[in-house]
């Protein structure tokens, strides 16, 4: 239904010619920018490593890998199973727009819609005085795409173990009531109100320094590392401490958000071999984060940055000093599947 909406919403927009919105009648920041995700130049194919055959690593790479299925032979399918080698990759397969311009699309080019009716607009400002010194807060909208890059590249012909589908935009948060509001945000998230302690918070310093070392606490499903807290699961983001960091920050709650509404599975682990499964609680290790927008990060050991990973080292550079920043990210998903 939101994809259909969407569609139609699109070419009402190119229609009406993108008129002026109401936001830049108040004066609001409505300049788009944004570039789209050249296959070649703008993704870090490093990434697909580490690639492995059972518990063993035949490909290792420069970066860290969750655990792999031990024994190297599976089976799938009933009554009379299937025999099959356990394989585990990385695979490119999401985008994720982050920005504080309603409507502002950075990884379709910087494309911005008018849909004539002013709702959804971010910010950043200060809040309050912590030290000494002004703590910011902002609020960006989200958009979660399905892109397939394996796939569509047709790297490995008729290989099952890819995602077989077509591109689509497949969530917008600025018609989403509960992305606005952080009280109805809780409606997906009530156990919010069991990590609003300080030992809750204290425990994603822990968080912080494993996602940079080498992988995120999964247990720790509360903490999004360096970045901040995985609740409230919507753009507003208390501690704004660097576009880059707040960015990220909403990227990894949009994944967290679409696997709590069975929008997104899991695809790691033993359980994975043979099909999908449901997984409310997103395990942090099965995703990677690339920058696209508005500089694409394809070489380095955090070109692809686990969740929650520090942003001092990959935010030099990559956000300029403009009122309103549009980021995009590619999302890199753990796969372990039974290959036939």
């Amino acid at each position: 239904m939101i994809r259909r909406w969407f569609a139609a919403l699109l070419m009402w927009a190119s229609l009406a010619g993108l008129g002026a919105s109401a936001a830049q009648a108040q004066g609001v920041p409505s300049t788009c920018h944004g570039d789209f995700v050249n296959p070649i130049s703008d993704v870090c194919w490093s990434c697909l490593f580490p690639l492995s055959i059972g518990g063993l690593s035949i490909w290792k790479g420069s970066r860290p890998d969750p655990k792999n299925p031990s024994f190297p032979v599976c089976a799938c399918g009933s009554p009379i199973p299937r025999i099959g080698i356990s394989i585990g990759f990385w695979e490119p397969v999401r985008l994720v727009d982050v920005t504080n311009k309603p409507w502002c699309f950075p990884n379709l080019g910087g494309i911005k819609l008018d849909p004539g009716f002013d709702i959804g607009h971010g910010h950043v400002q200060g809040r309050s005085q912590v030290g000494g010194k002004t703590q910011n807060s902002s609020q960006w909208q989200s958009h979660y795409y399905i892109y397939p890059l394996l796939y569509w590249m047709e790297i490995l012909v008729d290989f099952l173990c890819f995602e077989q589908t077509s591109f689509d935009v497949a969530y917008v948060t600025e018609i989403d009531p509960l992305w606005q509001d952080s009280s109805l945000t809780s409606i997906i998230n009530p156990e919010v109100a069991l990590f609003a302690n300080p030992i809750a918070v204290a425990a994603c310093a822990g968080d912080c320094v494993e996602s940079t070392r080498k992988l995120p606490i999964d247990q720790l499903f509360w903490c999004a590392g360096c970045n901040g807290s995985m609740y409230p699961m919507n753009g507003h983001v208390a501690s704004h401490v660097t576009p880059v960091q707040a960015s990220r920050l909403v990227a990894e709650r949009m994944l967290y958000k679409v696997h709590r509404q069975g929008l997104a599975l899991g695809t790691m682990g033993s359980k994975a071999l043979c099909h999908k499964y449901l997984m409310p609680v997103m395990r942090k290790q099965q995703y990677r984060l690339q920058m696209t927008n508005p500089i694409s990060t394809t070489s380095g050991r955090y070109a692809c940055a686990p969740i929650g990973a520090a942003t001092i080292i990959p935010q030099t550079g990559k956000s300029f000093p403009v009122k309103g920043e549009d980021f995009g990210y590619l999302v890199w998903r753990k796969r372990n599947c039974c290959m036939l």
